[in-house]
């Protein structure tokens, strides 16, 4: 194998266990993280602070200071850079030759990987190793593109809704929806035990088959931005009831979820008929969640072309 140098910057604490450091192995390369000064690839995530190692200058002195750090670590090229986001931050909120984001460009440089894709079981096309210890398991592509069937019609008409926290709209969507049904409250804003997601005690696919039920909004909107939340509710038999930007179509039907973004305009009117009526809950059972069938290569050619770069 092709070793590598990576040096990771502002990204999550597990990044290593995601998508992307997988495929570069399966793509031949053998990683080891590195400094800055060192790398082959520094990859960026969301948390990177611009200019952090040098705020303490005024401007004026800061290039002049990269420039010495450059000189001073004897840096024979220029690493290629990646910014790699799954929160909702634009692809070119850092300076980078490469990125792979949730916004929709034709830009060839830009790579759309929404978050819910790193975790779907890919072993139908040779990709194995991704996890997804929240939820318990790894989505499957063949169930989401079933219908969500009946059985979601026999379980508790009650909703539940595992979040960290009830920044706006959550506690809106929480006080309407409590309002129609009963909402049973997991997570670390529910229980201040709970430190953190990967120590809840708990896999979310356990608690939600409980229910017909999953509040589970977006922490945001935007066109693209779709995470782990709607398909989880799907796999796990529960009718998603979301708030997500309206080009949603892009990934996911439309029609296999409730979207209470598109209610709020009008107060919510004709929500508690929906879930309170059999009948008008039923055409839910015969949608599937995705239409298309969607597929980790167009990924894994974007990483070929950017690691090329790196071994040119």
């Amino acid at each position: 194998m092709r070793p590598i140098k990576i040096c990771l910057l502002g990204t999550p604490s597990d990044y290593m266990e995601g998508i992307v450091p997988l495929l570069i192995r399966q793509l031949g390369f053998h990683i080891s993280l590195s400094s800055a000064s060192q790398a082959d690839l520094i990859i960026y995530g969301p948390f990177y602070q611009k200019l952090k190692k040098y705020r303490y200058l005024p401007k004026p002195f800061r290039p002049l200071a990269m420039q010495l750090h450059e000189q001073l670590n004897q840096r024979l090229y220029r690493p290629i850079t990646l910014f790699h986001t799954s929160e909702n931050i634009r692809h070119d909120f850092i300076d980078t030759d490469y990125s792979i984001s949730f916004d929709m460009t034709n830009e060839s440089n830009q790579f759309r990987m929404p978050y819910w894709m790193e975790m779907v079981d890919w072993s139908h096309e040779g990709i194995t190793g991704n996890t997804n210890p929240r939820f318990g398991k790894l989505l499957s592509i063949d169930q989401m593109m079933q219908p969500l069937g009946n059985k979601f019609l026999t379980r508790n008409r009650k909703a539940a809704l595992i979040t960290s926290h009830l920044r706006e709209p959550r506690k809106t969507l929480l006080k309407v929806l409590s309002e129609i049904i009963e909402v049973d409250g997991f997570g670390p804003y529910f229980n201040s035990d709970i430190k953190n997601h990967h120590h809840s005690g708990f896999e979310k696919s356990m608690i939600l088959q409980e229910y017909a039920f999953n509040l589970c909004p977006e922490n945001s909107l935007y066109p693209g931005y779709y995470t782990e939340k709607i398909p989880e509710a799907f796999v796990s038999g529960c009718l998603p009831l979301t708030w997500v930007d309206s080009n949603v179509a892009i990934d996911f039907n439309p029609l296999a979820m409730i979207n209470l973004q598109a209610l709020i305009g009008n107060g919510f009117e004709g929500l508690k008929e929906v879930l309170t009526d059999p009948n008008q809950l039923k055409p839910f059972s015969e949608q599937a969640l995705i239409i298309k069938k969607p597929s980790i290569e167009p990924l894994i050619q974007f990483l070929r072309v950017m690691l090329q770069d790196i071994v040119s």
